[in-house]
């Protein structure tokens, strides 16, 4: 553990989730490849797009409304909507389809991504942390992803898990900081925040008036390889580290 600023009492704490408690990234690539081999056998046509047709509708969706680049699942949505009824990315449209056949498509190609995307379990070190945390502090997830915490057993450490939405800005805006404070009732003084993102997290958390810790679960942590604008107060070693703050 290394401190760069000092601390303030810890009263609550707010947690990313995707490469903070648990490594994204292959379980990302397995969900993608879920999809595409769905997508391979029930949609030939959205089976020929390549990663660069896929790309462009994604692109041409947040240019339509740019909050969906807050709300993954809701992109996706659009994503398929247009990749599964052969809409080129010009003509993509972000109103849902009132095409029924086309939406139960849609679902089921989403089901299948979130389904994967939520198949893997927490290490035990985490679920340990947690439970210990949850029994003496508030603690509120705050993720930019659209992870189903209850499917993996988070849910049960925490109050609320706010996911990032067309309604909640990503991180690093403030929204979701200021949302976990008044919902948990804490001065963001006395919230620490634990995430993996220099930017996103500590950066946004800094900035909200909360205290950030930074941890990421899925690299070598050296700030001289992250773009830092801003220290944390403090950077773990481990997980674990944190329960010395109750």
């Amino acid at each position: 553990m290394q401190f760069f600023r000092s601390i303030n009492n810890v009263e609550a704490m707010t947690f990313d989730l995707d490469d903070t408690l648990y490594n994204n990234e292959p379980i990302i690539r397995r969900a993608e490849q879920a999809l595409q081999a769905h997508i391979a056998e029930h949609h030939k046509h959205a089976a020929k797009l390549t990663s660069l047709d896929w790309l462009q509708l994604k692109r041409a969706a947040i240019a339509k409304d740019a909050r969906l680049a807050s709300d993954m699942g809701q992109l996706r949505r659009v994503v398929l909507s247009a990749a599964l009824s052969g809409t080129p990315a010009s003509q993509l449209s972000i109103v849902p389809t009132e095409d029924t056949a086309l939406r139960a498509a849609v679902d089921s190609c989403f089901n299948c991504f979130y389904d994967a995307r939520s198949d893997f379990a927490l290490a035990s070190n985490v679920h340990h942390t947690l439970d210990k945390l949850s029994q003496h502090l508030p603690l509120v997830g705050i993720t930019n992803g659209n992870v189903n915490a209850q499917k993996v057993g988070l849910d049960r450490y925490f109050t609320a898990i706010l996911h990032a939405s067309v309604e909640r800005p990503m991180k690093p805006a403030q929204n979701m900081f200021d949302e976990a404070a008044s919902l948990i009732k804490v001065t963001p003084a006395h919230i620490l925040h634990v995430g993996d993102n220099i930017i996103k997290d500590v950066f946004g958390a800094i900035n909200a008036g909360y205290q950030s810790a930074w941890f990421a679960c899925n690299r070598p942590m050296q700030l001289k390889l992250e773009p830092v604008s801003v220290l944390p107060h403090v950077q773990l070693d481990s997980l674990e580290e944190l329960i010395q703050f109750v």
